[in-house]
């Protein structure tokens, strides 16, 4: 159950914290409740994150292998730093991605947009169908991550293998030849972080100068190219997959009674690209009426506190600009709170400003799929057609 039927889970009666036992047998106590998710996530020092990026399958001696001999290393920099190195490293990553440097990008991102909007819609017009996903969404947060950070230049096409097959990798249900499969492909793309990292520029180049040391300078790149860009992607796919099962909201957007940014939040709480997170009990204690051994490992239900009706009016439905929309906990809460939240906020905007008239009167050929993981929805593909109007 950790590992899948999230989607229908989520909706299910839970207890505000259950204990659950994953595929290798280890004990996770699963908190569903929005205040006490958000309890956690506020206070780093009872809960750490340390535990954020280890793999929730336990790599064989053969995995381990290959990543050793790529020189893979994964030190602790910005989701999994509970150290006091963390606050500088985040200071210059959030310099990179201010509000005022997203902004400037939101004109050429529309463009671009609007570009492949029209391209989309005369191949819906001829009744072909087309995937928003591959056509659309798949490459537009690296392509604007990559303006606003100086990424190394590598084709899209591999960024997205490598940030796809690290987060299989490391929260995935693996048998081992997927295991050493997956660390090869990540081992290769962590090489080329590594020669990046010791001559590149940008947000390279600012760490290098800040002092830190090669290996930060990578485990930086590797988060943002994994975390950054591809649970944007993810979102983007899975908000235009509900939007195209809303036609009243869609009415809405384009009557104007709709606000952009409302549909934006509500898609936030209810299809979270990240279902949930983990940290790892520094200390005794408890969490509501449940006892918390030091050592404990925690799974932060996120998607579930997003429908917590003690927060939200209607916790199951997509009402943009309810009670409670935006007390969503997607983009997490307190000192490892998502750097990139306005980033992927305004390339969110953009998308269903400019995209979500592409679903109207469509049919949808293949919705997306998502295969079994503890934390990322991953989906693959989102298909849609226009059938043909009888002439009458």
């Amino acid at each position: 159950m950790l590992f899948s039927g999230w989607a229908s889970a989520v909706e299910a009666p839970w207890p505000d914290v259950a204990e659950v036992t994953d595929h290798v047998g280890v004990r996770h106590l699963v908190v569903t409740r929005h205040a006490l998710v958000r309890q956690v996530l506020a206070d780093p020092k009872r809960y750490r994150p340390d535990n954020a990026l280890d793999a929730v399958t336990p790599m064989p001696v053969t995995a381990l292998r290959a990543l050793a001999g790529h020189r893979f290393r994964l030190p602790p920099t910005l989701a999994n730093n509970s150290g006091v190195s963390h606050p500088q490293i985040r200071g210059i990553v959030a310099g990179a991605l201010h509000p005022t440097k997203v902004a400037a990008q939101r004109p050429w991102l529309t463009a671009l947009v609007r570009e492949r909007v029209t391209r989309l819609r005369t191949t819906l017009d001829t009744g072909a169908p087309v995937d928003l996903y591959a056509d659309l969404a798949a490459d537009l947060p690296l392509l604007v991550l990559a303006r606003l950070v100086d990424l190394p230049d590598a084709p899209v096409g591999a960024v997205k293998e490598f940030a796809r097959a690290a987060l299989e990798l490391f929260w995935a249900p693996l048998d081992e030849d997927r295991q050493v499969a997956l660390a090869a492909e990540v081992g290769r793309f962590h090489r080329v972080l590594r020669e990046f990292a010791a001559t590149g520029g940008g947000l390279a180049a600012e760490l290098r100068a800040a002092g830190h040391p090669p290996d930060v300078v990578v485990g930086a790149l590797f988060f943002l190219l994994v975390a950054g860009q591809e649970t944007t992607s993810q979102f983007l796919t899975l908000l235009l997959h509900r939007l195209a099962g809303e036609p009243a909201v869609r009415a809405g957007l384009r009557a104007g009674d709709i606000a952009v940014a409302d549909v934006v939040e509500e898609g936030l709480r209810l299809e979270p690209p990240i279902v949930t997170w983990r940290r790892v009990a520094a200390a005794d204690g408890t969490l509501g009426d449940t006892a918390v051994p030091a050592g404990t490992s925690i799974v932060l239900w996120l998607a579930r506190a997003g429908r917590d009706p003690a927060v939200v009016g209607a916790p199951d439905e997509f009402v943009p600009g309810q009670r409670g929309s935006r007390r969503h906990l997607a983009f997490g809460a307190g000192a490892h709170r998502c750097v990139g939240d306005v980033l992927a906020r305004m390339e969110a905007a953009v998308v269903v400003a400019e995209a979500s008239s592409l679903l109207d009167g469509v049919d949808v050929v293949r919705p997306p799929w998502c295969p079994d993981n503890l934390t990322f929805r991953m989906p693959d593909a989102f298909v849609v057609r226009r059938p043909p109007r009888v002439p009458g």
